[in-house]
């Protein structure tokens, strides 16, 4: 049975690395829930000249313009007030959520266990039913406010993903890069890939 994975892009800088995930998941036949915020739409435009609008329906088909070959049907786009989501709820969690980029504000707001809109409940659901959530934090440096945040989550059983990519498999390109920190989230998703040969092979 493939997972369902809810995947929330939020305004911080790393766009690239999110979509890239959408389109590694939906080609590896996963089940998207993707959720985005107003400052993730400013985000991929400014870093992938990408518009992603307002309109749930009108964002997925701009999604899916950008990657072939994938099952439409996969993917569900949700708005940020839009509280009947299957993500809204407990009764009916995904398999694991990833918010990749991750900005500060939206790791504060999860910290604190506040659901102002739907990506903050979301990830509140996933932590309380035990689900897998993964953060992807860009901001450097981070203040002690950051750290003190992101210390909370991992005690509540978060997974702090840096987007730090290793070197040490000689990139040629910025998507290596990215593939690098996108094949970390599959990994921790427990979702085979072949974006980077095993450490030793």
């Amino acid at each position: 049975m493939s997972k369902t994975i809810c995947l929330a892009l939020t305004g911080a800088s790393g766009m690239p690395y999110g979509i890239r995930l959408l389109e590694c998941l939906l080609q590896s036949g996963c089940r998207v829930q993707l959720l985005y915020s107003p400052a993730a739409q400013v985000v991929a435009k400014q870093e992938m000249d990408l518009l992603l609008p307002s309109r749930p329906s009108e964002a997925k088909a701009a999604l899916l313009a950008r990657i072939p070959a994938v099952d439409g049907e996969k993917l569900a786009v949700f708005g940020r007030e839009e509280w009947f989501a299957p993500v809204a709820s407990g009764s009916n969690p995904p398999d694991a959520m990833v918010i990749c980029p991750c900005s500060m504000g939206t790791l504060a707001a999860i910290a604190q266990g506040l659901s102002d809109n739907l990506i903050e409940r979301a990830a509140d659901v996933v932590l309380k039913e035990g689900r897998k959530l993964v953060l992807l934090p860009r901001e450097t440096p981070f203040s002690i406010i950051h750290l003190e945040n992101m210390l909370r989550l991992a005690r509540a059983g978060a997974v702090i993903l840096p987007p730090s990519p290793g070197f040490y498999n000689h990139p040629q390109s910025v998507a290596d890069i990215v593939d690098f920190v996108v094949a970390r989230v599959l990994d921790q998703l427990a979702i085979p890939h072949t974006l980077q040969q095993p450490w030793g092979n």
